[in-house]
C-alpha cells in the first residue's frame, strides 16, 4: 500500500484561494487526469506517435499549478517524464512558466497568457531556441497541445510536438 508522503502532502492543495480563483482559472481548468496522442515532428518531415499521460494540480496552497507529463503511458519506459510549475504574477498579468525533464535534461521557462481562447507561453528552452507552447481547442475535456520553436525571431515557428489530450476517462 502507497502512503502519501509528508512532502506530498505539503506540495499539494485542495483549490485556489478564494481571492485568487478568477486568475487561476486559466491553467485551473486543466486540473485532474488526461490521457494524450503524441506527435513528434521531426527535422527530416516524418514523424513519431506515442500515447502518454498528463496530470494537473493545485500545488503551494493553491497559489500554483504544477503539472506532470509523461510518454508514453506508463509502464512503458519513459521517453519524456517531466513537469511543469505555473505561477501567476497579478504585476505583469501572465504567468511565470518552468519546465523541467530531467530525463533528457530538457528545460525552458517561459510566460504564458490568455490570447483570446487559447493559451500562448513563449520563452526559451535550455538550448537557447525560441520556444512557444500553445493550448488550443480547449473544452472542458479536451485541447490540443502546440509545441514550436526558432532559432531567431526572423525565422517562422516550427512544429516540433503536437499533444492531442482527452480527460482520462472521458
Amino acid at each position: 500500500m502507497m502512503t502519501i508522503s509528508p512532502f506530498l502532502t505539503a506540495l499539494g492543495s485542495d483549490g485556489p484561494p478564494a481571492d485568487q480563483a478568477k486568475d487561476m482559472a486559466l491553467y485551473g481548468q486543466f486540473i485532474g487526469s488526461w490521457e494524450m496522442d503524441t506527435v513528434h515532428h521531426l527535422d527530416d518531415g516524418t514523424i513519431e506517435t506515442a500515447t502518454g499521460e498528463i496530470h494537473f494540480g493545485w500545488v503551494l496552497e493553491g497559489r500554483a499549478v504544477q503539472d506532470i507529463w509523461i510518454r508514453p503511458k506508463r509502464p512503458a519506459p519513459s521517453t519524456m517524464y517531466g513537469t511543469t510549475l505555473r505561477v501567476f504574477d497579478p504585476a505583469i498579468d501572465g504567468w511565470h512558466i518552468i519546465w523541467s525533464d530531467p530525463l533528457n535534461q530538457d528545460y525552458s521557462r517561459q510566460i504564458g497568457r490568455a490570447e483570446g481562447r487559447d493559451i500562448v507561453q513563449v520563452g526559451e528552452d535550455s538550448r537557447g531556441l525560441k520556444a512557444r507552447w500553445r493550448f488550443t481547442e480547449i473544452t472542458t475535456d479536451s485541447f490540443h497541445w502546440i509545441g514550436e520553436e526558432r532559432v531567431a525571431d526572423s525565422e517562422p515557428w516550427r512544429i516540433t510536438y503536437e499533444h492531442f489530450a482527452r480527460r482520462a476517462g472521458s
